[in-house]
């Protein structure tokens, strides 16, 4: 990549926005800019467009509007669909219409079906029914999927649309009710470890299995891919290793620090059993995660740790 090159990264997705510019800073990119802090309103076209010719971006890296566990899914199903599909669409749109070289386009990997077979490949997508839970937000991250895949093939266009594992490390959503698995339970077994605590409890059986990617490595494979891989249709990025919720708990216990005990209610839904994802396809081409699960926990709780009474002021408001 030209390190004069302007990279504009936009979204709502602090986590991913964050590692980026970190990346993109140390790498002595000389035209870099967040969005995530300024006026941009995603569901309004004209902000979009007036945005794109302000910075007038070579590329593009666009993490997602709203987003969330299994109880933001629940709650706001309508949100969900709406925002993420009206944003996502005038990026994209707004991105052609510009002549932007590159766009990066986050998924997730709830765009696949509930059934599908493990690991999951690029070509189970619209292949079976949808984890009802997630299903309103699953189709608007397809619509994505599919727009950059539709503008690929009718305008020669360059926009990659990633699917990745379920993203966790710094700067991320630690609120126990909105966030994903990995922050949430960080916030709770450091609650229950500061207030000594019996049990925590955490939602549905603990043996659905989900695999995890450290934002840092989503944003190196990112990267990668914006120099090798030019194709048309989606590709997964993940850590080819799931991990039991009953093994996740195990980890946060010895990260954390947290003696007590770990209940599970079963009366909370599991969501989908399994989400592991086939990454031979960016696995051929050269790239592979540096970071274990345990030691990304552990800079993710590090960082927590140091900034647990900001995120907690944030949430309360």
């Amino acid at each position: 990549m030209d390190r004069n090159q302007k990279i504009l990264v936009c979204g709502l997705y602090e986590t991913v926005n964050r590692a980026f510019m970190r990346r993109l800073e140390r790498e002595g990119f000389l035209n870099i800019f967040d969005t995530s802090k300024t006026s941009l309103d995603l569901v309004s076209q004209a902000s979009v467009k007036s945005c794109f010719n302000d910075y007038k971006p070579n590329i593009i890296i666009y993490t997602g509007s709203v987003g969330g566990g299994i109880a933001v899914n629940i709650k706001h199903p309508a949100e969900l669909l709406y925002r993420n599909t009206i944003s996502q669409a005038n990026v994209i749109n707004t991105a052609k219409e510009t002549g932007i070289d590159k766009l990066i386009f986050f998924a997730s990997s709830c765009v696949y079906p509930r059934e599908s077979s493990q690991p999951i490949k690029e070509e189970h997508l619209l292949t079976g029914s949808l984890e009802e839970t997630s299903a309103p937000y699953a189709i608007s991250k397809i619509s994505g999927i599919k727009m950059c895949e539709a503008y690929n093939r009718e305008y020669g266009t360059n926009f990659v649309a990633v699917v990745p594992a379920t993203i966790y490390g710094p700067d991320d959503d630690f609120d126990p009710i909105t966030a994903h698995v990995i922050s949430a339970l960080i916030n709770k077994f450091h609650d229950a470890k500061e207030k000594n605590k019996d049990f925590v409890e955490i939602w549905g059986s603990g043996a659905p299995r989900r695999e995890f990617i450290f934002a840092d490595d989503l944003v190196d494979a990112c990267i990668f891919l914006l120099d090798n891989y030019n194709e048309i249709t989606h590709i997964n990025v993940g850590c080819s290793r799931d991990y039991a919720i009953s093994e996740l708990a195990d980890i946060m216990s010895r990260v954390v620090g947290y003696k007590g005990n770990v209940k599970y209610n079963t009366n909370k839904p599991d969501g989908v059993m399994q989400k592991l994802l086939d990454s031979n396809r960016i696995n051929s081409l050269g790239w592979r995660p540096k970071t274990t699960l345990e030691k990304g926990i552990a800079v993710t709780y590090e960082w927590f740790s140091k900034y647990e009474k900001t995120i907690a002021k944030k949430e309360s408001t």
